[in-house]
């Protein structure tokens, strides 16, 4: 298969050129096929998520276990009857506040949506973007486009089109290129078939910003835990997801005993001849004294971390480092999902730091 590619400008979307290039992603999801296109999250690898046929498409082009449920991205309040049961008010006020935007919700399905698209589960999930693009071609192509991260499954998330060449050229019909995603990370997902409403998934959309708004939020435990055992009941929370080809280890603590432990490893693996990569800030990457150092972001502005998250594991996927160690990050607000991307990409390997010491817990 040979994959499209087409740059757009998604501040210039009524030039023609730009019409042109989401009608021709319209038709070719309309018809069945594949595009990928930018949203304010990550690209996402798009299909008709009412037609069972396509939404496999994705699942094949992806390598993505047929249970992995896909969101389904609509561009209006209006189109959320035709595929959920029920709309409890607290969504309606969720949505309110937050659509578009980054945050999905999961509700019960309708009869017209196929579980191709859901992974076999009574329940949808639907998320609303703000970025114009993506709202262009989901209308374009139908209304209703399942769109899970597009790149290989269990790879970090694509936040440029070219991270969507390097994974899916070939294996889809079209990339529509925006340019660089802005937030980053996945959408925020909420559970509303469960009382109280349930974070799935963190994101840009905080449990504090929730809760500021309808009350009691709680969160699924097997955002801290390693535990695979359930069904997932929303995208990325059974399978090792965002993983870089080396192997990476997160190092916990006081930041210097942080910074003492990656310098002792980062000396010892070097010194056996492995190539190693360091995920450091904006205020600690000259303190470390080996290796291949990189800078996330800057700890005082939590959103450069997230945003810079998928573009630095790929960096080092090309530079071919052995090992990787990242410093850890609070776990509040929109760090709780930079951790969570994290030790889902770490698969939880995780070294507590201490005094002079390392030890993996």
């Amino acid at each position: 298969m040979k994959t499209i590619i087409k740059k757009l400008d998604r501040t210039k979307l009524e030039q023609d050129e730009s019409k042109a290039i989401i009608a021709q992603a319209g038709r070719i999801l309309r018809e069945g096929g594949l595009v990928a296109f930018p949203t304010e999250t990550v690209y996402g690898l798009g299909a008709d998520g009412l037609n069972e046929a396509a939404a496999g498409k994705i699942y094949a082009a992806k390598g993505r276990p047929s249970d992995n449920p896909l969101i389904i991205h609509i561009a209006s309040m209006e189109a959320l009857g035709r595929i959920a049961v029920e709309i409890p008010e607290a969504a309606v006020t969720v949505a309110q506040k937050y659509w578009p935007g980054p945050l999905t919700m999961i509700f019960q399905k309708t009869d017209e949506v196929p579980y191709g698209t859901t992974g076999g589960l009574e329940t949808v999930a639907v998320r609303m973007p703000c970025d114009k693009t993506a709202q262009a071609v989901i209308l374009a192509g139908g209304g209703y486009i399942a769109a899970p991260s597009a790149n290989t499954s269990g790879r970090p998330s694509p936040t440029k089109a070219e991270h969507v060449k390097e994974d899916l050229e070939g294996r889809i019909d079209m990339i529509v290129d925006g340019g660089a995603a802005g937030i980053g990370v996945e959408s925020t997902i909420l559970d509303m078939t469960v009382t109280p409403p349930m974070i799935l998934r963190p994101g840009a959309i905080t449990r504090e910003m929730l809760r500021e708004l309808i009350g009691d939020v709680s969160v699924d435990q097997t955002l801290i835990t390693s535990d695979s055992s359930k069904p997932p009941k929303a995208p990325g929370m059974k399978y090792r997801h965002y993983a870089p080809k080396a192997e990476l280890t997160i190092v916990e603590g006081g930041l210097l005993d942080v910074i003492s432990a990656i310098n002792q490893i980062t000396g010892e693996k070097s010194g056996a001849g492995y190539r190693v990569g360091i995920i450091g800030t904006d205020e600690t990457i000259d303190k470390y004294r080996g290796g291949i150092i990189k800078s996330i972001g800057t700890r005082q502005d939590e959103d450069t971390i997230a945003s810079h998250l998928y573009e630095i594991l790929r960096e080092f996927d090309s530079e071919e480092v052995d090992y990787i160690f990242s410093e850890s990050f609070p776990a509040g607000g929109i760090g709780s999902a930079v951790m969570n991307r994290l030790l889902k990409a770490a698969g939880h390997h995780v070294i507590e730091a201490r005094p002079h010491v390392a030890e993996v817990k």
